[in-house]
């Protein structure tokens, strides 16, 4: 049924036990409809610690917990990720760029899959470089670009180049947009994301430890991204935005530019400025989980 998770996958029905490696689980030693049948949305972001300060901060906004409430990492027997639960949201932590997040969301995907998970939204909540966006900006993804700016992935499986479709779900993007709009505390603006495979040379910068092409050549393909659409970069979008379209999951990416990379490369905006930028794609889920849930 359309509302349920597919696994492009036949041959794990032919398996009489999924050990989910990296999330310390499997189908053999825990009951994943008890656990998550009740999942409706997740959250990933890269950091275990924002994860955590995630599933803390929609507790009390669905008047599930109270402040200084402790949440158990699910996943304490593994260092590779962490996820907690309250309700029916799921936060999970991802680590850093397509093959952390790619690993991350196989077994993420069989969890809900083996959960009998229906109706799941997943979004991708972070950070990002901004491209011609004030600082502290957020931006909506409407499609995951490579650094070429096509709308795909390209992915190697047996030795053969395999191109998948990065585009994410409209309708969702228009709901969250009127969610920040109701919101009204900060800029939010939905336009194309660029995932690259580098922070450094892959996104342009001139301050890694190898680079060879000048600032002129770098502002250049930053303002040819601008052009094309890009509004930000970041290092996960694009396998984000292909596996929950294989899967048949609505998902999103939710990014806020913490610098406009026309204007440098290294950020340098105060610690406390920066942690409340990060809390703005925060504010803005949970105000959508909410407004799903019926309590705004």
């Amino acid at each position: 049924r359309e509302n349920f998770i597919h696994l492009c996958n036949p041959h794990l029905e032919k398996m009489k036990e999924d050990i989910l490696y990296h999330f310390a689980l499997g189908t053999g030693t825990h009951d994943f409809p008890t656990l998550f049948g009740d999942v409706k949305f997740v959250c990933v972001g890269g950091s275990p610690s924002r994860m955590k300060a995630f599933i803390a901060y929609i507790a009390e906004e669905l008047g599930l917990g109270s402040p200084g409430c402790d949440y158990p990492n699910i996943c304490a027997g593994t260092d590779r990720y962490a996820m907690y639960k309250v309700g029916s949201v799921l936060s999970v932590s991802h680590g850093m760029g397509i093959p952390s997040i790619s690993i991350m969301l196989h077994e993420l995907i069989k969890l809900l899959y083996h959960a009998k998970c229906s109706d799941i939204t997943i979004i991708r909540i972070g950070t990002s470089g901004g491209i011609g966006l004030e600082p502290g900006s957020v931006v909506i993804t409407r499609q995951s670009v490579d650094a070429t700016f096509k709308p795909q992935l390209e992915q190697v499986v047996l030795g053969k180049t395999v191109i998948r479709s990065t585009n994410l779900d409209e309708q969702l993007a228009k709901e969250l947009m009127q969610c920040s709009k109701e919101i009204g505390q900060f800029n939010t603006v939905i336009g194309n994301t660029m995932c690259t495979l580098d922070f450094y040379e892959g996104q342009g910068r001139l301050d890694g430890a190898i680079c060879l092409y000048d600032e002129e050549e770098k502002l250049q393909y930053l303002k040819n991204a601008y052009e094309s659409g890009v509004r930000n970069i970041e290092m996960e979008s694009s396998v984000f935005a292909a596996m929950c379209n294989l899967s048949g999951v609505k998902a999103a990416v939710v990014c806020v530019t913490l610098l406009n990379r026309l204007e440098g490369d290294q950020i340098s905006s105060p610690h406390d400025i920066l942690v409340e930028y990060q809390q703005r794609p925060q504010k803005l889920v949970g105000y959508f989980i909410k407004k799903s849930l019926g309590k705004v």
